[in-house]
């Protein structure tokens, strides 16, 4: 090749490169011109606000000072001040029964009688008896009188009279058990009469007339008992031992008789008695308690909560029981303070009183507390408080 020709070439690519160059430049700076006019002509973004946070809605409750009663509650029965099985005394035929089941009934009224023709006849038979020794007995002691005035001029043996004398006294004696006889003959008539021996009121007739009872029988003629006054027989745990003997030990202690809901008072009475001795199977000791029951609202065999009242504590802290939380570190309440946020509180409680908690320490006097939504609560959250109330007065467990 010329290099005339080589030189041609080379200045061909020289120029070549050079506008490729340009190019490049050119594009560059387009875009960088567009990016310039797209950032000023863009929209700008709102910018965004601080995270506010939310506020919990919550119920409270206030705590005040009340006088709280202390009760102990515990399951027991009814039973009648007097129970009485009606059986015969004597066996016989029931001939007639004049009472209405359900009846009720004073002392010594007639309740059924049994046939007495036998026992009448028991009865005369023993007078006669009687009858018939004191005439055997007037005899034998004239005859030991003629005796005694033969024996002083010896015209009779020594022994007749010591007989006679021997007679006489078997005759005394005989009546003397004659006389026993016909006691024992008109009591068993007097059994065939059958009274009541109480006020009370006649349950269900379990034998009817003609038929023929003995004195041996499973089955009573009918049960009477007396409603009024009646009693409850009760247990509680025997740790209340010595709370029950110090309230016995100030005077009569109140027992209140709820319905099994535990909701209706039925009857007021007082206690009467702890028993003797703690059952240690159950560890627990019965105590039974008395009631007027005017109304026979406490009914025989009956399911009862009897409420012991133990004591009153005066002016005592309480919050509703729901504000006591528990936590890794014991016992804990949420605190609505004068800001406005929550604030968890340690304290310490006492007894609990139905839907109330007497607090001991942790919480004072007029403290706002949280009652529902504790679960969503965190120190220093916003309070927003749906409901509020002050704690009621309760029944204590």
């Amino acid at each position: 090749m010329k290099p005339r020709e080589k030189l041609s070439e080379g200045a061909e690519r020289s120029v070549g490169g050079r506008y490729h160059v340009i190019f490049l430049i050119g594009v560059g700076v387009a875009l960088i011109v567009v990016g310039i006019v797209a950032y000023w002509l863009w929209p700008a973004r709102p910018k965004a606000r601080p995270t506010e946070h939310p506020t919990v809605p919550v119920s409270i409750a206030t705590a005040t000072r009340q006088s709280v009663p202390i009760y102990l509650t515990g399951l027991g029965s009814v039973q009648a001040s007097l129970t009485v099985d009606i059986r015969p005394q004597v066996d016989g035929t029931l001939q007639r029964v004049l009472f209405t089941e359900g009846q009720e009934v004073k002392k010594g009224d007639v309740l059924a009688e049994i046939d007495p023709r036998l026992f009448k006849a028991a009865l005369d038979q023993a007078r006669a008896k009687k009858a018939q020794d004191t005439a055997l007995l007037v005899s034998a002691a004239k005859d030991l009188s003629r005796y005694e005035t033969l024996a002083l001029s010896k015209s009779i043996a020594r022994q007749t009279l010591d007989q006679q004398q021997a007679k006489v006294n078997q005759l005394k004696a005989s009546i003397e058990a004659d006389g026993s006889a016909i006691d024992t003959a008109r009591i068993q008539l007097g059994y065939t009469t059958i009274t009541a021996p109480s006020d009370g009121r006649i349950g269900i007739r379990s034998i009817d007339p003609g038929n023929v009872v003995h004195v041996s029988d499973a089955r009573p003629i009918a049960t009477l008992m007396r409603l009024r006054p009646s009693a409850v027989l009760f247990t509680l745990p025997a740790r209340f031992l010595d709370g029950v003997r110090n309230a016995l030990a100030h005077g009569p202690v109140v027992v209140t008789a709820f319905d099994q809901s535990d909701h209706r008072a039925l009857s007021v009475g007082k206690l009467l008695l702890v028993d003797d001795a703690i059952d240690p199977a159950t560890d627990t000791m019965r105590l039974k308690a008395v009631f007027a029951n005017r109304d026979e609202r406490l009914w025989p065999g009956e399911f009862v909560n009897a409420r012991v009242l133990l004591t009153t504590l005066d002016k005592v802290l309480v919050v509703p029981s729901a504000a006591v939380q528990r936590g890794p570190q014991g016992l804990f309440a949420w605190i609505v303070t004068s800001q406005g946020v929550a604030e968890s509180r340690s304290i310490k409680v006492g007894p609990t009183v139905g839907d109330m908690t007497v607090i001991t320490s942790g919480i004072s006097d007029g403290d706002r507390v949280v009652t529902d939504g504790q679960y969503k609560l965190k120190p220093n959250a916003r309070i927003r408080v749906t409901s509020s109330s002050p704690p009621m007065p309760g029944s204590v467990e």
